[in-house]
């Protein structure tokens, strides 16, 4: 029994280690990862290697497929050079999985060793996220050893042999049970090397193992299908387009499968190593096979799955869960959806003016329906940003989470006013049939005009983070306040000149004046964070000129 829990524990730690490896990779180059695919998409070969380099790294196909599925739902690239992007990133698995076939038992506790004091001694620093990286790589090889040390004792069980003397040698089962493996445990990667260990001690037949394999291969294309299942249909072409390959891969294979036997016999010296030679002589054969074939591939994914009308686009429709673990590409979707908050947003804003010119309570009640969708937004966000592990995060994707918290509570808030302002443009001037003087209107159209405006910058400085343009949008806090003051001044001048208009709606006026600055400094608000992480923002916003006057005065006072 003890023999059998330490090969359960090994099992699990080989998985944990590779789960640790992709995270701390993606934490680390992430973003860069993501430029690499995202300019690699103009020729199919160039696609394969970035596929191959990125996987190699990440050690996870299904996290490329996932960043990949992240671009076609942007319309960013096509899906035929993303299905070659799969194809290499199948050879990047193949080929971590060849490297960990070797005896690296030696270079195990050094990993281990060094990873842990950079990751104690400077945790939050790059350094120290490698450190994490070379503790995951540690524990894969780690695991692998105390595999082959678990499974001797094993093996001299007498119920084990008759165990295994009886299973049928039925490959279509290998691979069922290949697959339902890879996706329990998240990695393909994981199962083969588990696979060629126990091919080596002897517990699983090679020719089994070599089923297992492709059942392995099978279950990462299952995998990534059931990860973006959820997510929208231009996302989720790219999985089943390459379960597609694979499903025919394995198909040619399976007849084949002696003669591969024989062949990786003749050829390869141990049985560890035919495994895993194996494993990457399919995927460079997928590669070969289907690097021609993947524009009528993605044609007929395309007209298989196509894109059904959108009900309603005022829902949250960019939150994808699958891209959960992905942290990277989690914060990506939480910033699209936050812009689309403040598309919704904007369309409340700038719907006030005909609500006020045409008196249309119709409109007027749509726009106040509308903050609802800001406010389940909002919530949809927010929910989502707390699923994403902040330890998998850069300190760069740190603060863009922070941003996008602070974004969509700004976007909640302008929504909250607007709905307040429209109410009382129902209740203060359309249900009682009055009306602003021509002057009076003109300085509402101005204020609103530059509303629009800055909302526009807003969602801009958000969006690319440019310093300039946070500047900008910073100086517009200072010029709507300048504007509030004067037109509350030549308000209150009409009022002392009795114009009639001016004195029916002095206080929506005054009221909606002032509710459109602080429309206004909620927009600005979003500059500080990008401001501050430059900078460029002092300590106190109070000028030293302005006390000057003060200090002169408080001698006298005392």
């Amino acid at each position: 029994m003890i023999h059998l829990l330490n090969l359960l524990a090994a099992i699990s730690l080989l998985v944990w280690g590779t789960q640790i490896v992709r995270t701390g990779i993606l934490r680390v180059f992430g973003e860069n990862l993501r430029h690499v695919l995202s300019v690699s998409m103009s020729a199919r070969w160039r696609a394969v290697l970035a596929g191959l380099g990125v996987t190699s790294l990440i050690q996870s196909s299904t996290a490329t497929c996932l960043i990949i599925s992240s671009f076609l739902g942007r319309n960013l690239v096509p899906l035929s050079a993303a299905l070659a992007v799969m194809l290499g990133a199948d050879m990047g698995s193949s080929l971590m999985a060849v490297v960990f076939s070797f005896d690296l038992s030696w270079l195990s506790p050094f990993l281990i060793f060094i990873g842990v004091v950079m990751f104690v001694t400077r945790e939050k620093t790059t350094a120290g996220r490698l450190g994490r990286v070379a503790i995951g790589l540690g524990l894969i090889l780690l695991s692998l050893q105390m595999i082959g040390e678990s499974t001797r004792p094993l093996m001299q069980s007498p119920p084990v042999r008759a165990l295994l003397v009886a299973l049928p040698n039925e490959v279509l089962l290998d691979i069922f049970v290949g697959a339902l493996l890879t996706v329990l445990s998240y990695s393909s990667l994981a199962i083969v090397l588990l696979t060629a260990t126990l091919a080596a001690s002897g517990i699983v037949p090679a020719t089994v193992a070599l089923g297992l394999v492709l059942g392995a291969n099978f279950g990462s294309g299952l995998l990534a299908v059931f990860t973006t299942a959820r997510g929208p249909v231009a996302e989720r072409r790219l999985p089943m387009g390459n379960l597609v390959f694979k499903a025919v891969g394995c198909l040619i294979a399976i007849p084949l499968l002696p003669e591969a036997h024989v062949l990786l016999q003749q050829w390869v010296d141990t049985v560890h190593q035919q495994v895993v030679v194996f494993h990457l002589a399919f995927n460079v054969m997928l590669a070969v096979l289907f690097i021609g074939l993947t524009q009528p591939v993605a044609r007929l994914i395309e007209s298989l799955l196509t894109t059904p009308p959108v009900a309603d686009t005022q829902r949250p429709r960019h939150l994808d869960k699958s891209a959960l673990a992905t942290p990277s590409l989690a914060i990506s979707c939480a910033a699209r959806e936050a812009l689309h908050q403040a598309d919704v947003v904007e369309t409340m804003l700038r719907g006030i003016l005909p609500v006020m010119r045409n008196n249309d309570l119709e409109l007027a009640e749509k726009l106040r329906r509308m903050d609802d969708v800001v406010d389940e937004l909002y919530s949809a966000i927010k929910f989502y940003l707390t699923q994403i592990s902040r330890e998998a995060l850069s300190e760069r994707e740190s603060r863009r989470w922070t941003d996008i918290v602070s974004f969509t509570i700004n976007m909640e808030q302008i929504g909250d006013i607007i709905e307040r302002v429209l109410q009382d443009i129902e209740d203060k001037k359309i249900r009682k049939s009055r009306r602003f003087s021509d002057a009076g209107m003109a300085e509402i159209c101005h204020l609103h005009e530059r509303l629009l405006a800055n909302l526009r910058l807003g969602m801009s400085v958000f969006l690319d983070g440019h310093v300039r343009d946070a500047s900008k949008l910073l100086e517009e806090k200072a010029r709507f306040r300048d504007l509030e003051h004067e037109y509350a001044g030549s308000h209150i001048a009409r009022l002392q000149e009795n114009t009639a208009q001016s004195i029916e709606t002095s206080s929506l006026h005054l009221d909606l004046i002032s509710d459109l600055k602080r429309i206004n400094s909620h927009i600005c608000s979003i500059a500080y964070p990008i401001l501050e992480s430059a900078g460029a923002l002092t300590q106190t916003r109070i000028r030293h000129s302005a006390l000057a006057p003060l200090d002169a005065e408080e001698p006298s006072a005392r």
